[in-house]
């Protein structure tokens, strides 16, 4: 499977950026920052930030927010839009540029699915989050592809970039990772993480995944 590129993400700040901001993932971005609870004086982790849109739901909350990205396009938007209040990096997942233990929560969405190796990505997330602290990830779920999508937008009386944008994810999803629960809680167990919880989202299309760490 071909590692992505940074010249492959920097042509798609646009599409990134709108679909961060579509009904149905803005919708997602906001159920998961929900069950990671309070961020207020907390420092905060995105991998694969892309233009800033989840750290943008902590600016008057959280102690400090760091977004690192692959594509130096995603970072330049995302400080056009975050302006002082966090600090990017360009980066990528595999090898985070991050002391262990620095963050209280890591958050990755949309992104680890993406990785030939996710779990090498995964893994980093790990060790950069303190102990006591939490994980939150979104992924596809085996459930996703091509055909249940489409029914998904029926059903829901999707059209234009909406139904755009989802058909895209389910696309890449098909030809990348997509998880079960259970696959998901036995990668991050591996990885010192437990009282695992898995939220179905998009009617078990997607899952958000969020995990304590414990060692």
């Amino acid at each position: 499977m071909r590692k992505m590129s940074e010249t492959d993400f920097n042509d798609l700040v646009a599409f990134f950026d709108q679909m961060a901001q579509t009904e149905w993932l803005s919708g997602i971005h906001d159920t998961l920052k929900r069950h990671t609870g309070t961020w207020s004086g907390k420092s905060i982790l995105d991998v694969g930030c892309g233009t800033g849109r989840i750290l943008q739901r902590g600016m008057n909350e959280a102690r400090r927010l760091t977004g690192i990205d692959l594509s130096p396009e995603m970072i330049k938007a995302a400080k056009s839009l975050l302006g002082d209040q966090a600090e990017l990096f360009v980066g990528d997942a595999c090898k985070l540029p991050f002391a262990d233990e620095s963050f209280d929560l890591s958050l990755s969405t949309c992104v680890m699915f993406l990785l030939p190796e996710p779990e090498k990505g995964i893994a980093e997330m790990a060790r950069v989050t303190k102990t006591g602290g939490m994980i939150a990830m979104l992924n596809p779920s085996m459930d996703m592809s091509i055909e249940t999508a489409e029914s998904y937008a029926e059903r829901h009386q999707m059209n234009g970039f909406e139904k755009e944008a989802l058909m895209k994810w389910s696309n890449v999803s098909t030809r990348r990772h997509r998880y079960e629960p259970d696959a998901l809680t036995s990668i991050l167990s591996k990885h010192g993480f437990g009282e695992m919880e898995h939220y179905k989202v998009l009617d078990g299309l997607a899952l958000i995944t969020v995990g304590h760490k414990t060692k």
